[in-house]
């Protein structure tokens, strides 16, 4: 597995250091890697200096369009090349059904029979990035011996060159896309060419050859008739740019799908007033040769119009709205949903900043930006009336957008803006209204005067709806968890006491999965002027059910202390407390009576892991105390109590499972590898090796779950 570490520790320099490769070292590898493959499209990514990022460096044999939504994509994300870069090996797709099943955000974006391979670009030190190569949907399901083992070795050979030149403090210079040039500029001048012309020419039917770009090359004048826009018009355009009627993306797509399947495609489109015509596409790896012909009316299609001059194409619009729709049902909290709008939607629309607004308490909430040098600008406005004339609250209050194609017309509008200068000069106010109220307000702003046509503001307002959505459950996520963590922090003690000869310093740790709340806890408590009580256990569950019985189960144990019971009568107390509330949930437990004066200490054992003793003379100890079973289960149970000796200088280790415990591992190799790192690390102040105990290596690197709650309470006796 490949962590960020490995990331930032990659001997990329930084970039005013390093010095430019000459050849283009990355094109030429891409290409020899998919000529012995015979793979159809490709591409190589390299990781991001300082960042767990992975950015598009070249693609070869499909426009980098297609690629559009991915051109860079986090470490974590779920796609093809972000796997086989984390996790350091070969990842095969081999076909549409096993796409739509693996990866359904690439699936929606390119719905099309294709299979795919990632490929790692590592040494055995460093990751550099990954290499993705795609076939033609006629390609066998499973890949072949041959093509994984080229795959894998011509990325070894690729991330040694990287690796030699990281050394040198070089990096490879920006490179070209490896796809087919346009054939506009006239045929070969040669008799047969100038004949096959003629011949094409007298075709009756229309022929059209397209470059990989959708770029027209050639056209026959059956086709120009057909289509009704002169040859001169047509040579060098894109075919749904040059003919208006065909500016619809369900032929863009026929025309994607093509080029990606390389399939055979067709579709029928009405030529006004009331034509119909066929088009059919056959594909190769150069490009497109296009039949027209006149056909009979099909059912009826209603299609939109084309977007305007200097608009983005709608190829790359469509594709960044569909893996955005995916990518938002998968963002948590408000921060993720004003992460993935910045990443998403502002580059689709041309924004260079936004701001995401709410409401509470009938007051402006500012919940997140992006793109502004200066945060106080946008931060004035948090806590503001929303009775206050500003476009945000206007827009927050009455659901209508708001377009300021200048300064000017801001500030005409809401004069107090006037004083405002944020470096921004136009900007789209797009209220977020779900289940029919406004839930926000997103605020997309422009470094430049900006005009919003009609068609530009319908699309903006439609993926409005789309972020509404997502905010609204994060809103609802962000408060739970809020609430979960009030509910936690009120349940565990917010600081150890002070007892004399004892230092104590104690950690707590929720698992990622469900509310980040658990039923694991840990107390101290003094019952004498020289001797403590300590307890640690773990309630079944994840939820507020464990955690609201974690926390009678904690004050139990503290009531049965103050009374005075011995170790063994506490742990049937609490016993016999989980069974009368009937709560159907069990709890492992440990509880022990501190007496360093006297150096011992007395422990009692319900189903919990064995503490462990680091000894003055630093070795460890696993201490497997005799104990009953878990609380909760047998209401005769005993819990016979066993004393062990504590000189001062001794550290007792108590800990929940989830600190030794984890799918794949071994608890008895992870309970040595815990003795170890004791062992090296026993003489540092508590606090420090609370710390490094719970954020060990494999719980909690970023983008990895923890599926367990972790308590860790140290107790040191001193003299």
């Amino acid at each position: 597995m490949v962590g960020v570490s490995d990331v930032q520790s990659s001997a990329q320099a930084p970039a005013a250091a390093r010095t430019p490769v000459g050849r283009p070292v990355l094109s030429l590898a891409l290409a020899s890697m998919m000529d012995e493959v015979h793979a159809h499209s490709g591409a190589v990514y390299l990781l991001a200096p300082d960042q767990p990022v992975l950015e598009m460096a070249v693609m070869a044999g499909l426009p980098r369009a297609f690629a559009a939504p991915w051109e860079r994509v986090g470490l974590s994300a779920p796609i093809p090349v972000a796997d086989a870069a984390r996790e350091r090996r070969l990842v095969w797709v081999g076909g549409e059904e096993e796409m739509a099943r693996r990866y359904p955000r690439i699936a929606v974006v390119l719905p099309y029979p294709f299979a795919l391979a990632s490929v790692p670009i590592a040494t055995e030190s460093t990751v550099y990035g990954a290499v993705f190569v795609t076939w033609p949907g006629a390609h066998p399901p499973d890949l072949s011996e041959h093509e994984r083992e080229h795959l894998t070795a011509a990325c070894s050979r690729l991330a040694v060159r990287l690796e030699r030149a990281a050394a040198q403090s070089i990096s490879p210079q920006p490179e070209t896309d490896l796809v087919a040039a346009p054939l506009v500029g006239g045929m070969a001048g040669t008799l047969g060419a100038v004949e096959s012309a003629r011949m094409v020419s007298r075709l009756p039917y229309g022929l059209v050859s397209l470059d990989l770009h959708g770029r027209i090359g050639f056209v026959n004048a059956a086709a120009a008739e057909l289509l009704n826009v002169p040859v001169s018009r047509l040579l060098g355009t894109q075919l749904w740019a040059s003919v208006p009627w065909l500016n619809d993306p369900v032929y863009e797509d026929r025309y994607r799908a093509a080029l990606l399947s390389q399939h055979t495609t067709s579709f029928v489109a009405l030529r006004p007033p009331g034509e119909w015509l066929s088009f059919r596409l056959y594909p190769s790896t150069t490009g497109l040769s296009v039949r027209i012909t006149r056909s009979r009316a099909v059912s009826e299609m209603n299609r939109a119009v084309p977007p305007p001059d200097g608009a983005p194409s709608r190829l790359v619009t469509i594709s960044q709205v569909l893996n955005l729709a995916g990518a938002l049902t998968e963002a948590v909290g408000v921060q993720d949903v004003v992460q993935l709008v910045a990443d998403e939607i502002a580059p689709a629309v041309g924004s260079q900043a936004l701001v995401m607004l709410g409401s509470r308490a009938n007051r402006l909430r500012v919940l997140g930006h992006r793109g502004y040098r200066d945060a106080h600008v946008v931060e004035r406005f948090d806590g503001l009336p929303l009775t206050e004339p500003t476009p945000g609250t206007q827009v927050l209050r009455t659901g209508v957008p708001a377009f300021f194609e200048t300064r000017d017309q801001l500030e005409r509008l809401y004069p107090a803006r006037a004083g405002t200068r944020d470096g921004f000069e136009a900007w789209a106010y797009l209220p977020l209204i779900a289940q029919g109220r406004p839930v926000g307000t997103c605020v997309l702003a422009y470094a430049e005067p900006h005009h919003f046509p009609t068609e530009e503001r319908a699309v903006m307002t439609s993926l409005a709806g789309l972020i509404a959505q997502a905010l609204e459950r994060a809103l609802l996520y962000d408060a739970k968890h809020r609430l979960a963590h009030g509910l936690q922090e009120a349940l565990l003690p917010h600081s150890l006491p002070a007892l004399p000869g004892i230092e104590a310093a104690g950690r707590y740790m929720p698992a990622t999965q469900g509310m980040d709340i658990g039923g694991d806890f840990y107390d101290l408590v003094g019952t004498t002027e020289r001797t403590a009580a300590a307890v640690i256990g773990d309630v079944q569950g994840h939820n507020v059910t464990a955690a609201g019985l974690m926390g009678q189960v904690r004050t139990a144990v503290r009531a049965y202390t103050a009374v005075g019971q011995a170790p063994e009568e506490v742990m049937r107390s609490t016993n016999r407390l989980l069974l009368d509330l009937g709560a159907e949930l069990f709890a492992s437990c440990l509880y022990l009576r501190l007496d360093p004066a006297h150096g011992r200490a007395v422990m009692s054992r319900a189903g919990h892991p064995p503490p462990l003793l680091l000894r003055p003379d630093g070795r460890v100890r696993v201490l497997d105390l005799a104990g009953g079973p878990l609380l909760g289960i047998d209401a005769s149970a005993v819990y016979p109590a066993t004393e062990v000796a504590l000189p001062p200088g001794s550290l007792l280790v108590l800990y929940t499972d989830g600190l030794v415990e984890s799918p794949g591992t071994d608890f008895e190799e992870s309970l040595a590898e815990l003795c170890r790192r004791l062992a090296d690390a026993g003489e540092q102040p508590l606090d420090e090796l609370a710390d490094g105990l719970i954020r060990r290596q494999g719980h909690r690197l970023d983008g990895e779950e923890r599926l367990d709650d972790i308590a860790v309470l140290l107790l040191r006796a001193v003299g």
